[in-house]
């Protein structure tokens, strides 16, 4: 309601991102003092899973309020999520005992956070799946609109079915949260944790070069794209939670979230940068026709969140 131009609208974007990251890791911190390490897994996933359900009743939300009042009332109807949920968290809190752990003097920050073998390989791991996640949700609606435009179709449309196919993968996500949560809570994090990041690798070195392919495959290894990186999210949550002392948790969670949101703001410029710099001659182009190196970039995030999944797992059956 307040945006009258970039600068503004940037600004109040900003404060947006920082509720957001606040109230992500402290409901984390939350949920993990209030279940046992057994069920972790589950409630995290089911946590992560309110977000890509939010994401997806945005985008279709959106889509019915533009064409009946603008961008407007599309900002107004998905502005009035924020404040439902501020009075049931409100609520919610009021009648929930949340304690804090007491520090002893003799930790310090660079023993129990930096000097934590497991959890600083968590936190790599994140930086590196967050690259790879905000990347992929940032650039997947103009990759399927490309994807639409290039087979004929018209702009409009192509806009139009790449929203909804995205709000289609963000539900997609919704699962893979809460059934990866659940299945990390049974056949271990460090299992769970190396599938899920090889998988999203595969499908960020892959995906990019078959934008031309038939629009069902593409929107096939999208589902698959979608599942498996959001479906290590919860799990390394859950996994954190149990690397380290209470006490300095949310410190854990801090330096997490400073490097793994950095890394996905970074993510979509880089992306962004080396899409233009292989489609020369199209600047401007409604569509781009090479999507693979700016894809790639991606897959070498993932490499690295596969590198930290397998010396996690490794590291874990020495210290057992």
């Amino acid at each position: 309601m307040l945006a009258r131009g970039y600068l503004s609208g940037l600004i109040l974007y900003t404060l947006v991102g920082i509720s957001l990251a606040g109230t992500y890791t402290t409901g984390l911190m939350i949920l993990s003092e209030r279940y046992p390490r057994e069920r972790r897994g589950m409630v995290s996933g089911l946590f992560v899973a309110s977000t890509s359900f939010g994401f997806a009743l945005s985008l279709i939300l959106s889509g019915i309020a533009m064409p009946i009042g603008g961008y407007r009332l599309a900002f107004m109807v998905t502005g009035s999520g924020p404040l439902i949920a501020a009075v049931v968290i409100w609520i919610t809190l009021a009648n929930t005992p949340v304690s804090i752990a007491p520090r002893k003097k003799e930790q310090k920050f660079t023993k129990e956070v930096l000097g934590n073998k497991p959890a600083m390989l968590l936190i790599n791991g994140y930086t590196c799946h967050n690259w790879e996640l905000q990347g992929m949700r940032s650039w997947i609606p103009a990759f399927l609109f490309s994807a639409l435009a290039l087979r004929g179709i018209d702009n409009l449309n192509a806009a139009g079915f790449g929203a909804y196919i995205t709000a289609g993968f963000h539900l997609t996500a919704l699962l893979a949260s809460y059934s990866m949560g659940s299945l990390s809570d049974r056949l271990g994090r460090d299992r769970v944790l190396f599938t899920l990041a090889a998988m999203s690798t595969i499908c960020s070195f892959v995906l990019g070069w078959i934008v031309a392919w038939h629009i069902l495959v593409v929107v096939a290894i999208g589902l698959i794209y979608a599942f498996t990186t959001l479906g290590d999210s919860p799990v390394l949550s859950a996994a954190l939670t149990e690397a380290m002392e209470p006490s300095y948790l949310g410190a854990a969670f801090g330096l997490r979230s400073l490097i793994g949101f950095g890394a996905g703001a970074l993510a979509p410029l880089v992306f962004g940068a080396v899409l233009d710099w292989t489609n020369p001659g199209e600047a401007g182009s409604v569509a781009y026709a090479s999507w693979g190196w700016a894809f790639s970039t991606l897959g070498l995030a993932g490499t690295g969140a596969v590198w930290a999944a397998y010396r996690f797992a490794g590291l874990k059956k020495t210290l057992l």
